[in-house]
């Protein structure tokens, strides 16, 4: 028995043929799963691929999410025009806040001015000066001529010369917006014979302005005060005239140089001076609150002489509404200079509003330079007016029909 060399082993070669079948299948499906694995694991790192119109169709989804980007780079290149047109809204808007503001104050002091005239007349049974508020008349100046109830040769002497009578009075009125009245308020013993002697005077005339106010040298201040309100109040005047009734004045020139200064809105125009403060009692234009301005021998401030003097609308309404805080001193133009001293006023000096009397008014006309007002400074007003306006007024008037020849 023998071993035949070269010879194969069968059952050996069936064994392992089996076991290699099984493997490569196994082996086959293990390397299809991970060949699957793979391929999602890579394409969920990777994302989609995208098409062109995909790609179209998310630029334009990027535009509908992004649209504050775009108008946030608009905005920018606009900023400074932008900005430019707030501002001039801004200033606009102000500006409308600040005339109505001026409008309510002047209304505000046309009512308080009215309330007071109301009471005064129902006081002394007089007619009422006060007018509603919406039919106050539009006017270029308003001039109250400061007078008192011992006075009725000087305001004769002013009727019979510079200031229209009648039909001219209501005329220059009307054509030339100019009030013109004697300003007055009433005696101690409201209806007494002062009051009715006035009352007489005017119904003849028709040249008074009556206001709530107790007459008394030394209550010139107060009444200056109450003038400016009630005007103020009864007239929507460019401006408001103070002159005493011993003073010579040319209309016509009176309205040119308030002309020249209508559009300025604060102006304060007059003979500016600062003369002494006087501490000794008993003498004329004493100051008892000397003190106030400083060491004995100081000098007021500038403020314009009392003769005449003429403040614009603003000012007058200022005065309206703040009356009640407003301090008097001794002198009434003092008293109005102090007001302003503290308020962007320009104070305007004007010399043709205080010349002399003749010769100085005379040589002044003769160059071209008429006057507008005339009197003595050694009386403050004309020495002796009643016998003398006449001689002033045809030596140094503009003539009887400057007036209505002279254009506003």
């Amino acid at each position: 028995m023998g071993l035949k060399l070269g010879s194969r082993s069968p059952p050996y070669k069936s064994a392992a043929n089996a076991i290699s079948t099984r493997w490569v299948t196994v082996l086959c499906i293990a390397s299809f799963c991970l060949g699957v694995f793979v391929v999602n694991r890579l394409l969920t790192v990777s994302g989609p691929v995208r098409t062109v119109d995909d790609a179209i169709s998310g630029e334009h989804m990027s535009q509908e999410l992004h649209p504050v980007l775009k108008c946030e780079k608009k905005d920018t290149s606009l900023v400074a025009g932008d900005i430019l047109f707030q501002v001039s809204k801004t200033h606009d808007v102000i500006m409308g806040l600040d005339k109505t503001i001026s409008s309510l104050e002047m209304k505000l002091a046309a009512a308080r001015a009215a309330k007071a005239g109301n009471e005064e007349i129902s006081s002394v049974d007089r007619r009422p000066v006060i007018e509603p508020l919406n039919n106050r008349p539009k006017v270029f100046f308003v001039m109250g001529i400061i007078t008192a109830f011992s006075s009725r040769k000087r305001r004769d002497s002013i009727r019979e010369t510079w200031m229209p009578q009648g039909e001219d009075l209501r005329k220059l009125e009307k054509e030339k917006g100019i009030i013109i009245r004697f300003v007055i308020g009433h005696s101690a013993t409201p209806g007494g014979v002062l009051d009715r002697a006035i009352d007489a005077e005017d119904a003849q005339h028709n040249d008074f302005f009556r206001l709530n106010h107790v007459e008394g040298y030394h209550e010139l201040s107060s009444k200056t005060q109450i003038y400016f309100s009630t005007a103020a109040a009864k007239w929507d005047a460019d401006f408001f005239i103070k002159v005493d009734d011993d003073v010579h004045i040319n209309l016509g020139v009176v309205g040119s140089l308030l002309d020249r200064h209508r559009s300025k809105p604060r102006v304060y125009v007059g003979c500016m001076k600062s003369g002494p403060v006087l501490s000794q009692k008993g003498v004329k234009y004493h100051e008892p609150e000397y003190w106030k301005f400083g060491e004995e021998g100081n000098k007021y401030f500038r403020h314009a002489t009392g003769q005449i003097y003429a403040i614009s609308k603003d000012l007058a309404t200022y005065i309206s509404i703040n009356g009640h805080i407003l301090h008097r001193y001794a002198n009434e133009d003092v008293s109005l200079g102090s007001w302003f001293i503290g308020l962007d006023v320009e104070h305007i000096d004007e010399r043709s509003l205080c010349c002399g009397t003749p010769p100085d008014c005379e040589w002044k006309a003769q160059a071209g330079n008429t006057c507008a007002a005339s009197f003595d400074w050694s009386c403050s007003g004309i020495c002796k007016s009643v016998e003398r306006m006449e001689e002033v007024h045809q030596r140094c008037g503009e003539g009887n029909g400057a007036i209505w020849h002279t254009n506003f």
